[in-house]
Order: C-alpha cells, then structure tokens, then sequence
C-alpha cells in the first residue's frame, strides 16, 4: 500500500472512531436525561391524577371557611388570592434588585474586592434554608416592628429567597452576552449605561426571564417561611398589608395532615393547581420573551 492510501486509511478509521465515541456519549447523555426526568413526570403525573379529578367550580370559588376536615366541599379561592399577592409582592422587590446585582457584578465590579463580597454573600444566601428566612421576617417584621402576620411579611421571607437565584441566574445570562457586541456598541459612541439597557439585557432577556421564572417556581412551594409569616387564614384576606393570609402551599400542609379524606383530596386538588399554575406561567413567560426578542430582530 502506497503512503497515500495508508494516510486514507488512517482517516477513515479516525472518523469512525470519532463517530462511535459521539453516538455512544451521545445515547449516554440521553440516557441521563432520561434517568433524571422519569421521576419528575412520575412525580407531576402521580399528583395531577390525583389532584384534578377534584376540581370544580366550588373548589376554585369558595374558601375553606366553616369547611370541616371530615365535610367535602369548600376551595382554595382564599389561597389563590394570597399565592398571587405574596409572590407578586416579592417578584417586584426582589427582581429589580437581583437584576441590579446582577448587572453590578457582570458589568461593573469584575475583579473588585466588594464585588468579590457580594458574590460570597450570594452563594450564602443561595444556602439559607427557608425558615431561616422566615424566622428573620417575623423576628424584625411580625414582632420587632409589631406588623404582625400578613401576606406582606410572607413576601418579604419569600423576597430574601428568590434574591439570590434571580442574582445568579441573571450574572451568568449578562456573562454570557459576546463581548463583541459591547465593543460594537462602545464602537458607535453609546455610553456604557445604554449598551447594557439596549444590547446587553435585550439579548439576554430569554436567559433573565427564565431565570425568574425558577425564582418565582423556587418560591411558590415554600411552606416554611408562610407559617411564622401569614400564619394561614380560612377566610379570604385581600388585604396583604394586614392580617394573616392564606396561600397554597399552607393549604396542601394543613389540609394533607389531617385523617379525613376529604381534606387529603383538598391537597392533592390545591398541589395539582399550584404545579398547572406554575407550569402554564412559565410557558406564558417564554412564548412572550421570544415573541418579543424575535419581533425586535424582524
């Protein structure tokens, strides 16, 4: 065989060495995938089965005020209206300051000994266990301050729990934002402040709003920090600035714990609702930002 045909030959068997490595990782890597993912569908199919054969008009409209454990009947419209303030409440605190962070620690304090802090606090923060949050809430907000149980101080604990996962999600999407199209801004004349505010988030924005997203899904199920902060309450309290306030999470932990079937169904409707509410939120969040950014490039 000539030098040619052995060099052929060479890279022939290079590439079928090199395809049998990329099919075998890549069926591992599914595999993975799929390993990692079947308890999750068994988890949410499981609790819608169970969940959303319960629902009804009278599930969505009432309150579980009067409602016995032992009774059917009665709904989570009490804990619907407080799901939605407290969470809502603690997006529009912890989003902006998150998305501030953020753009402070990609864009500005690279290398700096406070950026440096900031970043160690975050992963701190990224650590606390839920009640910890919680426990501070009311020892400074329901008794301190002497506001007492409400849906603001619910949001408050749930605010101190999503600050860091919007943080560090929305650090790494502005990171990841090419160089190049700071430089071709700066290239133009635009002040740094408008190359952030007008390239740099724009093209972040699917990563940002994803990252929201797991920050309002991290929260949305946290039982620990809404007992010691709106205490739960039967009846329907629209008012989040004062008094105790139900959410879903409390309902599912009261409702689960009781020996009367009607109130173990009432849980597993009230978990079915939260998970279909998160899930439906985030794909609403997702089809917006692309709608947004692809109407932009258009």
């Amino acid at each position: 065989m000539t030098a040619s045909s052995l060099l052929a030959a060479s890279k022939i068997q290079r590439r079928a060495r090199s395809r049998l490595v990329s099919g075998t990782m890549s069926l591992l890597i599914a595999g993975a995938f799929l390993l990692a993912a079947v308890p999750l569908f068994l988890v949410v199919g499981y609790t819608l089965s169970r969940g959303v054969t319960h629902f009804s008009w009278i599930f969505f409209s009432h309150s579980l005020a009067g409602v016995p454990p032992s009774q059917p009947g009665g709904g989570i419209a009490a804990a619907t209206i407080g799901t939605i303030e407290q969470v809502g409440i603690a997006t529009l605190v912890s989003v902006p300051l998150g998305l501030a962070a953020a753009i402070y620690l990609a864009e500005y304090g690279v290398g700096t000994r406070f950026a440096g802090a900031v970043s160690f606090l975050v992963d701190v923060m990224t650590g606390v266990p839920s009640i910890v949050a919680g426990l501070f809430v009311y020892a400074f907000f329901v008794i301190s301050l002497h506001r007492g149980f409400s849906g603001l101080a619910a949001a408050l604990a749930l605010s101190i729990l999503m600050l860091p996962v919007v943080i560090r999600s929305s650090q790494d999407m502005i990171a990841a934002v090419p160089t190049s199209l700071r430089e071709a801004g700066y290239a133009l004349g635009l002040r740094r402040w408008r190359v952030i505010a007008f390239i740099v988030l724009p093209t972040a924005r699917s990563g940002l709003v994803t990252g929201v997203m797991l920050a309002v899904a991290r929260v949305c199920g946290e039982t620990a920090p809404l007992l010691v902060t709106a205490f739960d309450n039967a009846y329907i309290n629209t008012n989040p600035l004062h008094g105790q306030q139900s959410a879903l999470p409390l309902v599912i932990f009261n409702q689960a714990q009781q020996a009367y079937q009607p109130a173990v169904d009432r849980a597993w409707a009230a978990a079915a609702t939260l998970i279909l509410a998160i899930v439906t939120l985030y794909i609403t969040a997702r089809l917006l930002a692309r709608r947004r950014l692809g109407g932009k490039s258009g």
